[in-house]
């Protein structure tokens, strides 16, 4: 196997993180929504949560980004 291919499909399989993290942002936003819809009065004390939860996700899909991009361009 080449080189190039190899790298190909590196940074093919580094990127295969990015569907958990859309699957995660998803199932955090659901559950906030659902659980905004049982008790409206709690929803503005668990949004700063909602958003720590969404920033760390998508770190997650940055540091995919990343790992795949250097093992593409080095």
């Amino acid at each position: 196997m080449e080189a190039e291919a190899a790298k190909y499909i590196g940074a093919g399989l580094a990127t295969i993180a990015l569907t958990g993290v859309g699957l995660g942002i998803g199932n955090i936003f659901g559950s906030y929504i659902s659980g905004s819809l049982r008790n409206p009065a709690a929803a503005p004390k668990v949004f700063g949560n909602v958003l720590l939860g969404f920033a760390l996700t998508e770190a997650v899909a940055l540091f995919a980004l990343v790992i795949a991009f250097l093992i593409l361009f080095s």
